[in-house]
C-alpha cells in the first residue's frame, strides 16, 4: 500500500506540471510583443524613397495587418468612414476604400505639365479620384485646383513642401505646416473640403497622425505603389497596379514631382483594364 500511494502521489505531480507547462505556455502566446519588437506597418507596405530624402525600409510582401496603433475608438475625421479595417496602415492610417470599389490617388502636384493631362483622362472615362496636394504647388497654380475641384475630385494635404521628416517635430509646427497647406488650397477654393492627409514618403509618426485628426483630416495611406514615383515605364507601373489591385484597394500614384509621362501612358491603359473589374471612386470629401 505504502508503495502504490508514492506511486499515486508521483502521478499527481507529474500531472500537475504537464498542465502547468501547458499554462504557462498558453499565457506566453497571449502575451503581445514588446513595442521593440512591433513596426507598426505593414508588411506589404512600401515607402517612396525620393533621391533627395533619406532611405526608406521596404518590406516583405504580406497581406496588411492591423498595426498596434489601430484602433475604432475616439473621434472620426472627416472622411467619416474610418473603421479598424480602414485604418490597417502604419499608425492607424487608412488603406482601404471600406467598400469593394478601388481609390485611385495622385500625389505631389498640381504640375502644369501633368495634372492636366491626369485630368483630361480621368474625365475622358468618366473617372473621379483623389489628389493629394503640396501646399506651394498649390499656391503657384490655384488654377489647377480649381480644376481639380471643378472636376468633382476629392483633396488631400500633402503637406507645404513634401517634407518627408515632418513627423519627427513638434506638434506645433507639423500643425503650422498643414494649416499653411489647407489655407493654400482655400485661398485658390474658397470653403474646399480637404479631408484627408497623406505624410510624404509615407514616414508617418503618432505626433503627425494626432495632428492631422486634430484638423479633421484622416491620415492616409495606401494599399498598392506601382513605384512610378520611380518613373519605371508605362508597362511597369500597369503591371504592377494590375497585379496588386484588389478590392477596396487605394492606389498610389503621381501626378508631380519629376517626370511622369510614364504615368499618363500607364493611364491610358489601366482606367479602361480597371473599370472593366472595379468600380472606381473618389474618397468622400466629408463637410471640411
Amino acid at each position: 500500500m505504502r508503495g502504490g500511494t508514492v506511486r499515486a502521489a508521483g502521478t499527481v505531480i507529474l500531472v500537475l506540471a504537464a498542465l502547468l507547462g501547458s499554462a504557462y505556455g498558453l499565457g506566453r502566446s497571449l502575451v503581445p510583443d514588446p513595442p521593440s519588437e512591433r513596426t507598426g506597418v505593414p508588411a506589404s507596405v512600401t515607402r517612396p524613397d525620393y533621391a533627395d530624402q533619406p532611405p526608406t525600409v521596404t518590406e516583405s510582401p504580406a497581406a496588411p495587418t492591423a498595426s498596434p496603433e489601430a484602433s475604432t475608438s475616439g473621434p472620426t475625421p472627416a472622411g467619416g468612414r474610418r473603421t479598424y479595417a480602414d485604418a490597417a496602415g502604419p499608425f492607424g492610417t487608412q488603406v482601404s476604400t471600406g467598400s469593394p470599389r478601388v481609390a485611385l490617388t495622385f500625389d505631389d502636384g498640381p504640375d502644369p505639365q501633368y495634372t492636366p493631362e491626369v485630368l483630361a483622362l480621368l474625365r475622358e472615362h468618366g473617372v473621379k479620384a483623389t489628389f493629394c496636394v503640396v501646399g506651394e504647388n498649390v499656391q503657384s497654380h490655384p488654377d489647377l485646383i480649381q480644376a481639380i475641384v471643378a472636376d468633382g475630385h476629392t483633396l488631400c494635404n500633402h503637406s507645404w513642401h513634401h517634407d518627408v521628416t515632418l513627423g519627427s517635430r513638434p506638434p506645433d509646427a507639423i500643425r503650422d505646416d498643414l494649416l499653411r497647406t489647407n489655407a493654400a488650397i482655400r485661398a485658390a477654393v474658397p470653403n474646399a473640403a480637404i479631408a484627408y492627409f497623406r505624410q510624404p514618403g509615407g514616414a508617418w509618426t503618432d505626433p503627425v497622425v494626432s495632428v492631422s485628426e486634430e484638423l479633421g483630416m484622416t491620415p492616409l495611406h495606401w494599399a498598392v505603389d506601382p513605384s512610378d514615383w520611380k518613373s519605371p515605364g508605362a508597362a511597369m507601373i500597369t503591371a504592377a497596379v494590375l497585379g496588386g489591385i484588389a478590392p477596396g484597394s487605394i492606389v498610389l500614384m503621381h501626378d508631380a514631382g519629376g517626370d511622369r509621362q510614364g504615368t499618363v501612358e500607364a493611364l491610358q491603359s489601366l482606367l479602361p483594364a480597371l473599370l472593366a473589374r472595379f468600380q472606381l471612386e473618389a474618397l468622400p470629401s466629408g463637410t471640411t
